[in-house]
């Protein structure tokens, strides 16, 4: 049992939806933190999360069962299984390249990815993100990909450069020119595998970017045994 109360603050700052909403916070602090439980139990990220989901099973995705589609434990673990066997889970990598997985429930969609990283001078790199996605029957597989692509690129953003500073009470970024984004150049090679599925569609345009930050944060720890508990990643974070 639990009780949660909140009370909502006057703001006079402006703001908008952030892709993923919640998610992409929830996301990035739950993952991050399955992951330092494993590593305190001395166990694989990956087999720890499969243990921890448990038996195949079906969970309200809310208080009232009645709401919403529950969640269902086989289709998680599916994708989580699916992303570590195509990123060759367990295998070697490259001095100075070390692997993170997370994966997540949102928009009753299933998503895992498995990221690749090194970091340089206290500047992370991606090399590659392999996705396994699960949104039901594909009706687009191409523009799934497309959205998956797409919330890659918002999530390392929001793990590597998004930062508002605030300088003599003002916002200092103004425009693009000084809010730092990720470019072509920067976009790892990302690999996306759809799950097979007879059940119904599912959401596809926001799952794609809660597991992002927390594959790299884990990632990093992998490499470098440093835990990133903020966005976005600061090279004082790394030293």
């Amino acid at each position: 049992n639990y009780r949660v109360e909140y009370t909502l603050a006057q703001s006079g700052v402006p703001r908008a939806w952030w892709r993923s909403v919640e998610h992409s916070t929830s996301g990035f602090v739950v993952e991050c933190f399955v992951d330092e439980l494993a590593a305190a139990a001395g166990a694989d990220p990956l087999e720890f999360r499969l243990r921890l989901i448990g038996d195949d099973r079906k969970v309200p995705d809310f208080t009232d069962p009645k709401q919403g589609k529950p969640l269902n434990t086989a289709r998680l673990k599916g994708v989580l299984k699916l992303a570590a066997e195509k990123a060759g889970w367990g295998s070697p990598l490259p001095n100075g390249v070390a692997r993170g997985i997370a994966g997540y429930y949102s928009f009753e969609t299933y998503t895992a990815a498995v990221a690749e990283v090194s970091v340089k001078n206290g500047v992370p790199k991606i090399h590659r993100l392999v996705y396994a996605v699960d949104c039901g029957r594909p009706v687009n597989p191409e523009g799934i990909r497309a959205q998956v692509e797409g919330a890659a690129i918002y999530g390392l953003s929001a793990a590597l450069h998004d930062a508002i500073t605030i300088k003599g009470g003002r916002v200092v970024q103004s425009n693009f020119n000084d809010y730092q984004m990720p470019r072509i150049a920067d976009a790892p090679r990302t690999e996306i595998y759809i799950v097979p599925s007879k059940e119904e569609p599912t959401g596809i345009g926001e799952p794609g970017l809660p597991v992002v930050a927390a594959s790299v944060c884990n990632a990093i720890y992998a490499l470098s045994k440093k835990r990133i508990r903020r966005l976005p990643i600061r090279a004082e974070d790394l030293a």
